[in-house]
């Protein structure tokens, strides 16, 4: 049986006002209007691949979300599980420019957002399985309590299934309770996947340990078959059943402009060459180099390539 689709993933896209000129965001007078989401920047990325995508989501029928779902679909992305509710707003967020690589200030609308209401009554269970693949983040189990439960479900659902599961934990704090909570739930969302790929500093939070060996052993002894910790300008380290483990240098990048993404671009890469049928090692360089592209560039997705780019670079 052939899948209708390679890959869904459920998340929250919104709005993303980028400031005209570096500084505070209070000094911005212009502001250019993109797409965000950590899981639509994954969506956007394997559709640029010619992957078929599908995205559940839910938007407001305001403004905000009309130029999102449009987006979207203009990416050749399945939105027919997108709920637009008109008593619901879409979440948007101001990011500030930077020019020195640093981390640009960002500040969330999303509170009460019409994503925060999904819950297991958005899980379209025939629909979720006519995918090959699930990839999924911390960031939309983070959402709300009806997200958490969405998120665990969908996840166990697939892998029940026979399909394959990427999960990146995306830490983001100010979406959680405490913590401690973060990391147990983040952390139990892992032993769900079969791909895991943190960041090395949100390894080293998540489990404790403090070389990318000892963050991909933790996740390997809990279940995962490949674990890829993510090094930033250094590349990544890798850990699976089919390549046993190794390292693989990061693309050097001339200027960073924004860092905002990466991981998503990285994302992309790993997800798309192993379901293309490559190696791990040829999947984790992939990766490196889409998110090496991201970083060049002010959104979130603009670095993002298209399969005749990926050809023509050799990947």
């Amino acid at each position: 049986m052939t899948n209708a689709l390679d890959v869904i993933t459920f998340g929250e896209a919104m709005m993303l006002l980028v400031a005209d000129r570096p500084g505070p965001l209070e000094y911005a007078e212009a502001f250019h209007k993109r797409t965000a989401g950590a899981e639509t920047n994954v969506a956007i990325g394997l559709a640029r691949l010619g992957l078929k995508v599908g995205w559940a989501s839910r938007l407001g029928t305001d403004s905000m979300g009309r130029y999102l779902l449009a987006a979207m679909a203009k990416e050749g992305i399945d939105c027919t599980h997108v709920v637009c509710d008109a008593s619901q707003k879409t979440g948007f967020q101001f990011k500030g420019k930077v020019t020195d690589g640093s981390d640009p200030p960002v500040e969330y609308h999303r509170k009460g957002s019409a994503a925060s209401h999904m819950g297991e009554i958005d899980i379209d269970e025939a629909w979720l399985l006519s995918a090959r693949h699930l990839h999924a983040t911390g960031v939309f189990a983070a959402i709300s309590a009806t997200t958490l439960p969405a998120a665990r479900k969908t996840m166990d659902l697939m892998r029940g299934a026979g399909r394959s599961v990427s999960f990146d934990p995306n830490l983001r704090p100010t979406l959680w309770a405490t913590p401690e909570l973060m990391r147990e739930s983040i952390n139990d969302l892992a032993t769900r996947a079969d791909w895991v790929l943190p960041g090395m500093e949100e390894g080293r939070f998540l489990t404790g340990e403090t070389t990318p060996e000892g963050v991909a052993r933790f996740y390997r002894q809990r279940g995962a078959k490949l674990v890829v910790v993510k090094l930033g300008s250094e590349g990544a380290y890798f850990d699976s059943d089919t390549a046993s483990s190794g390292h693989v240098p990061g693309f050097p990048v001339a200027e960073v402009i924004d860092t905002v993404g990466a991981g998503d671009g990285f994302a992309v890469g790993v997800i798309s060459a192993l379901l293309d049928g490559l190696s791990v090692p040829e999947a984790v360089k992939r990766g490196a180099w889409i998110g090496a592209r991201a970083v060049q560039v002010l959104g979130d997705s603009e670095g993002l390539p298209t399969r005749a780019e990926l050809n023509a670079a050799g990947l």
